[in-house]
């Protein structure tokens, strides 16, 4: 090695890295064992023979000793501060039981300096014994008095305590109040809104500074923020794209959850630094919080849920978008919703036509109860499916949340990423942490193992969702791949034999011959170690690095 790199270095325009003598992921040459890096961009890709004719004027010289590079991975859906919170502060997600919980409140209480707002997330009472949330008496008592927000594991719904509440006038008056239970729609906006202002701007920077640090460590070298009015704030926005400029980290894109009804609201989504008005624009809620818009009502509970949007609504923001050259996208889950979202974009697309609505690459985050014909009419549009595996790990399966909520059947429906890709719809793979953690090998092996067999797709098709995936949802063609010319954005992993997995054993049979020239991945099977990133890089700078101490 001639030259080491410094951690966070901005490449120069000239630098040269080599690595060579490892397993290189790449289209452009499926037995390449080394690839060359020229300041941001990737400049070559190939065999140790050519590697040694490159090796004497390369700036660093990276002996990879068999270990894998792939592209790094994007995560298309993430909360950034908030996951940031969970990893520094309170997060309940491990809790097992209402005791345990307000134990892990207590604690964190007495470990917080006095005039701070307490802040946790993460409480899912369909694991707890008790199936109840704390009462406002209880969260008062664990928190000493003092102002509390609990978000629910699906952000969808909170709890709050009388303190915190104490700071929201008219609360009790808005849509979503309970006296003494989680709070939805627009009451919990406010709590929310309530809580959000008590960060500190040091919280802040720390809490996103942790979560993309944490992002890099997993190999992710990119994210998109999905901020908006009723998740986040302007503010939080701007902080977050001001961090990841200044320092090391993965590359931010920021979606603003905002409707759109004009150019000049239009003008103002660009403005705040997003590159489209959309992630977290709400159609429904969730699954979890009973507030999902459904066409038949739950099975636990006799209601259809909330729509936040008509179809006019959608309509309107599309066109707006479009006509702006703009991205849009909804928030929609439940069945009701996503026929709301799709009315909308048919709309639009008989206004403008159907070409400048495909064309503008449009995406829907979540779509998780869809039926044949909205996915028929996901492919006609191009809408691309930002989706997270990890919902059905999390809550599939016969005796999980879903079937509590929806009955088996329609349960079985959900999230059905093998009919996405057969009908051409694009798939961007994403966590929506901190709703559950950035764990990218996790969520390629939740897909590949879905726990209803039909909607396995292939450990090769999970993992380009969750690499090129991400960059297309952007309208990047050229990225999340190893190729000359391509961004130098990659990972390199530490993992045992590379294999190809399929659900389909014949197609997997004849992917793993030699002469199909299909590149590998690490052995994903339920219970086998994931692999370990040893350095993460995006547009050339290192973010993460345990390569070269």
């Amino acid at each position: 090695m001639t030259e080491r790199t410094t951690p966070g270095e901005r490449p120069g325009p000239g630098r040269t890295v080599l690595l060579r003598r490892g397993e290189i992921h790449s289209p452009a040459d499926p037995f390449a064992t080394a690839m060359a890096v020229e300041g941001d961009r990737i400049a070559w890709v190939g065999s140790e023979a050519a590697a040694d004719s490159l090796a004497p004027t390369a700036d660093e010289v990276i002996d990879l000793d068999g270990a894998l590079v792939t592209p790094a991975f994007t995560d298309a859906h993430v909360h950034t501060t908030s996951a940031g919170l969970a990893l520094t502060g309170l997060d309940l997600a491990g809790a097992a039981g209402l005791g345990e919980a307000l134990a892990l409140i207590r604690e964190h209480a007495a470990a917080r300096p006095a005039g701070e707002v307490l802040l946790g997330q993460g409480w899912d009472t369909t694991r707890w014994p008790e199936q109840r949330p704390p009462t406002r008496a209880e969260l008062d008592a664990a928190a000493g008095g003092r102002p509390l927000y609990l978000s629910r594991v699906d952000a969808h719904s909170a709890l709050a305590s009388t303190a915190l509440m104490d700071r929201v006038p008219g609360l009790t008056r808005r849509e979503g109040w309970r006296e003494d239970g989680p709070l939805t729609g627009d009451a919990h906006h406010a709590v929310r809104r309530a809580a959000d202002a008590g960060i500190t701007p040091r919280q802040r920077a720390a809490a996103q500074r942790a979560a993309l640090t944490r992002a890099a460590a997993l190999g992710i070298g990119a994210v998109h923020e999905c901020a908006g009015p009723e998740i986040s704030s302007e503010e939080d926005l701007a902080a977050l794209l001001a961090l990841a400029a200044a320092e090391p980290l993965p590359r931010v894109f920021g979606y603003w959850g905002g409707l759109v009804t004009d150019a000049k609201e239009a003008e103002r989504v660009r403005e705040r630094g997003a590159v489209g008005a959309a992630g977290d624009l709400f159609a429904d809620g969730s699954l979890g919080s009973h507030t999902a818009h459904l066409r038949e009502p739950y099975a636990d509970a006799p209601h259809h849920g909330t729509a936040h949007l008509t179809a006019a609504e959608v309509e309107a923001h599309v066109t707006a978008c479009t006509e702006a050259g703009l991205q849009a996208g909804f928030h929609a889950i439940g069945d009701a919703a996503l026929d709301a979202v799709v009315a909308g974009f048919r709309a639009a697309a008989a206004r403008l036509g159907t070409g400048r609505v495909r064309a503008a690459r449009h995406r829907v985050e979540h779509a998780e109860l869809l039926t044949e014909e909205t996915i028929a009419a996901f492919a006609d549009l191009a809408l691309t499916a930002s989706v997270q595996p990890a919902f059905d790990a999390a809550w599939g399966g016969a005796d999980g949340m879903y079937a509590r909520r929806l009955g088996a059947e329609r349960a079985r429906a959900l999230n059905p990423f093998a009919a996405l890709l057969r009908a051409g719809v694009p798939l961007a793979f994403g966590s929506d942490a901190p709703v559950t953690p950035l764990d990218p090998w996790g969520t390629v092996r939740a897909a590949a193992f879905h726990r209803t067999p039909a909607h396995r797709v292939s450990v090769r098709a999970a993992f380009t969702a969750h690499t090129r995936g991400g960059w297309r949802a952007l309208g990047r063609d050229d990225a999340g791949v190893l190729a000359p010319g391509a961004p130098a954005d990659y990972a390199v992993w530490r993992t045992g034999e590379l294999l190809v997995q399929a659900p389909d054993d014949r197609i997997a049979r004849w992917s793993t011959d030699p002469r199909s020239g299909t590149p590998g991945l690490p052995d994903l099977s339920p219970g086998a170690p994931l692999p370990e990133c040893l350095r993460t890089v995006a547009g050339g700078r290192v973010l993460h690095d345990l390569l070269t101490g």
